[in-house]
């Protein structure tokens, strides 16, 4: 039987060990699967999306009144207005903390510099940078790994079925809430956006199920989702509010959640998911208000929280369409590249994380020094410029955040590059998308400026701590944009903020290769309905150059962890395989009447996670597949001794032993019953157990001759975790073996059958 039951064996990191322990079809397919969570590798396991309709569940569901079903439904929406309301908070006071705790360090730095004390503004720009990223690596490496890196490829992971420990729990949401402010505050180039998405999907999970009892956080009224399905689909509604409220987008992370996030999509999940988005885009705007009586910090006027940065009106012809074409072929290049660079840094840190956390909190601390004397020092070979003659804002810019940094210039003199580094990266997009500015930037600087956010934003993003991709690959491709627009001077009628603009999009669109939900995200980021044409073409330019060279940066991400996520189309060699070319053994069942002692000794010597029940004469006529039972529901029965001393059929009483919430399906961050958790005497040992009521009699069924591809599509769109194989001559015995997500994957695949690979092209052309 194979198994994706990824709770046993070793744990030696996938990137060191196919997921295919052997060649041969005869040998036990007993390998478990490991994936990098966070930085630490970790056993995984897939997620039952499917509903496990057995006696037990049709009586428990037969027996809701119409009271009942309203209270589930009710439970629903408000669970998806708790979402949206805390994601919103947590959002804005994000927002809020890293303007003012970056900002307190930029003002201070800025005044020793006034005062030309420029050792002392070193130090304290190198300490402060060093402590934050200290402290947060820190955090993270000590109390919650998985809050390591954006979260992105985890939650998209879990919402295609593969459930790994830990991203989901109250530890790992504090984490990824308190290290991303303060990782964002150090100056490294990271983002925090999708450490919001993965926040979002955090108290969505929290909610889903019913909270926490280690903390005792744990609420009964809440305890309504019984199933993955009904998790997975308030996560979703999560995501999308995360992204939601770090862009103040609420379309935007709808769109995000559907075209990048979720594997399964459906009109009622869209439904709450505009409602969890548009409760955070209410409550943002609230807040945003607030603030804009100056109570909100140093940076608190409101506009300076949130992105509203280019709500010019634009005019473009036919002409400016040609630069517009260049900016999104070299979109898809640099993002391309990007992914490339970042896939082989990515495992470089592996190795060294590897070596234990001492090593992992050095890295981070090497990074951010590196940082602080790239970003102190640059600034210095750059020259000063005379402050405009008429400019929008004080030249120079003192004691806040502001186009014209003084730095180390005469007065009436400002650093256009340090104006650039020496703001949050929110304020940097700001300055790079502003209108009327084309005079304000050397073409030298803003060079330099690209090729250090490129290379910080690889070198960042793999250190141990929260940190994002969507706001360095913004500043990076604002900044060629801007380098484009000053190369073109006077042939182009776009100015050099509306070249930012395409240029964010295009490295978007070459990086994370979404174009729907990113159209929409720049344009509620930018305010103007007048730029979706470029938009829209850029976006799909740069994807499409892209698309020829590499994945999408998520998924090079996810293949790089070894979480073992589903494509939605199937590989062409799998159309040269039946699925019982890919089914191993030997397979484990259970007879409709089993034996506890038989019982016990599978679950201790194998790591499956369901079994098929067969039923023999004289139960029927012929052996029989009865059904499907899982792992869970088995220990349920051991620990509750539904136990009968003689094997025969039990009756109805039996369902009064236990309730519903026995058999639900625990929550990600809870703790799993063991099988040696539970203690049974000899006598008990020598009882029977009746599996007919506690077993799915309508599991999904596939004949062995059934093409592995077309196999694959069946699994993967219904949310499956087994797929029982059939014989196509029933004369032999009812069940062949087990699909799962294992015997999908495309290492597993090749190890089987080696020609595969030599053959690939041929498949290819065929």
């Amino acid at each position: 039987m194979s198994t994706n039951h990824l709770r046993n064996g070793d744990s030696e990191p996938l990137l060191r060990q196919t997921l295919l322990s052997s060649s041969q079809r005869s040998i036990v397919n007993s390998t478990s699967q490991v994936a990098i969570v966070g930085v630490n590798v970790s056993p995984i396991e897939s997620l039952d999306y499917e509903i496990f309709e057995n006696d037990f569940f049709k009586q428990d569901w037969r027996s809701r009144g119409k009271a009942q079903i309203f209270q589930y439904i009710f439970m629903k929406w408000l669970l998806c207005f708790l979402v949206g309301m805390i994601v919103s908070l947590i959002g804005f006071c994000n927002n809020l903390a890293v303007e003012n705790l970056a900002g307190i360090k930029f003002v201070v730095t800025s005044n020793m510099m006034l005062e030309k004390r420029f050792q002392l503004a070193f130090f304290i720009f190198f300490v402060s940078n060093l402590a934050l990223t200290l402290f947060a690596s820190l955090i993270t490496a000590l109390i919650a790994p998985a809050a390591t890196g954006s979260g992105i490829p985890e939650v998209k992971a879990y919402l295609n079925g593969v459930d790994a420990p830990g991203i989901f729990t109250v530890q790992t949401l504090f984490v990824k809430i308190i290290g991303s402010i303060t990782a964002v505050s150090s100056s490294l180039l990271i983002g925090k956006a999708g450490p919001m998405v993965h926040t979002g999907a955090c108290v969505a999970a929290l909610f889903g199920q019913g909270g926490s009892k280690r903390y005792g956080l744990s609420w009964k009224w809440l305890q309504f989702f019984k199933n993955d399905r009904d998790r997975r689909d308030l996560i979703t509604c999560g995501s999308a509010a995360g992204m939601a409220a770090a862009f103040r987008a609420p379309v935007g992370g709808v769109l995000f959640a559907l075209e990048e996030m979720a594997s399964w999509w459906r009109s009622a999940l869209l439904w709450r998911a505009f409602f969890t988005a548009a409760i955070v885009a209410i409550l943002l705007r609230a807040m945003i208000d607030l603030c804009l009586s100056g109570k909100c910090g140093l940076f608190g006027k409101g506009g300076l929280i949130m992105f509203d940065a280019y709500s010019a009106s634009i005019s473009y012809h036919l002409v400016d369409l040609p630069p517009v074409f260049i900016l999104g072929v070299i979109g898809g290049l640099l993002g391309s590249l990007f992914n490339l660079l970042l896939s082989k840094v990515l495992r470089i840190y592996n190795f060294i994380n590897e070596k234990g956390t001492i090593f992992k909190i050095l890295l981070a601390c090497v990074i951010s020094i590196c940082t602080s004397f790239l970003l102190f020092g640059l600034p210095w070979f750059t020259s000063c410029r005379p402050c405009p003659p008429n400019p929008s804002e004080p030249c120079p810019t003192i004691g806040r955040s502001g186009i014209y940094k003084k730095f180390q210039c005469a007065p009436n003199h400002y650093n256009d590059l340090a104006s650039l580094i020496f703001n949050t990266n929110d304020d940097a997009i700001r300055n790079l998308f502003s209108k009327n500015t084309d005079d304000e930037f050397e073409l030298t600087s803003m060079l330099i400026f690209f090729v250090t956010c490129f290379l910080l934003s690889i070198f960042s993003y793999g250190v141990v701590a929260p940190a994002g991709l969507f706001v360095p690959v913004i500043v990076t491709g604002a900044s060629y944009g801007r380098v484009i627009g000053m190369l073109l001077g006077k042939n182009s009628n776009l100015n050099h903020g509306l070249y930012a603009v395409l240029g964010a999009a295009s490295f978007l669109g070459g990086s994370m290769r979404t174009t729907v939900s990113l159209c929409v995200i720049i344009l509620e980021l930018t305010n103007n309905l007048l730029l979706l044409p470029l938009i829209m073409m850029v976006l799909f330019i740069s994807k499409t150059v892209a698309d020829a060279f590499n994945a999408n940066i998520y998924d090079i991400i996810m293949k790089a962890k070894g979480l073992p996520y589903l494509e939605t189309h199937a590989e062409p060699y799998m159309r040269q395989l039946t699925v019982g070319d890919v089914v191993t053994g030997p397979l484990q069942t259970f007879n409709g009447i089993e034996k506890v002692r038989n019982i016990v000794f599978i679950l201790k010597s194998t790591g499956h996670n369901g079994f098929p029940v067969i039923d023999e004469p004289p139960m029927s006529e012929a052996p029989e597949l009865f059904g499907i039972i899982l792992r869970d529901h088995l220990l349920t029965l051991l620990k509750k001794k539904a136990f009968i001393s003689s094997p025969g059929a039990t009756s109805g009483a039996v369902f009064d032993n236990f309730a519903a919430n026995d058999f639900a399906k625990k929550g990600s961050s809870k703790v799993r019953l063991k099988i040696e958790d539970i203690e049974l005497s000899e006598e008990e040992m020598d009882m029977f157990i009746d599996l007919h009521p506690f077993t799915n009699t309508s599991p999904y069924t596939v004949v062995e001759t059934m093409s592995l591809g077309k196999a694959l599509t069946l699994f993967r769109a219904l949310g499956l975790r087994h797929l029982l194989v059939i014989p196509k001559i029933s004369s032999r015995s009812p069940v062949v073996g087990i699909l799962t997500r294992h015997d999908f994957i495309p290492e597993h695949i090749l190890g089987l059958h080696p020609f595969l690979v030599r053959n690939a092209g041929k498949i290819l052309r065929f």
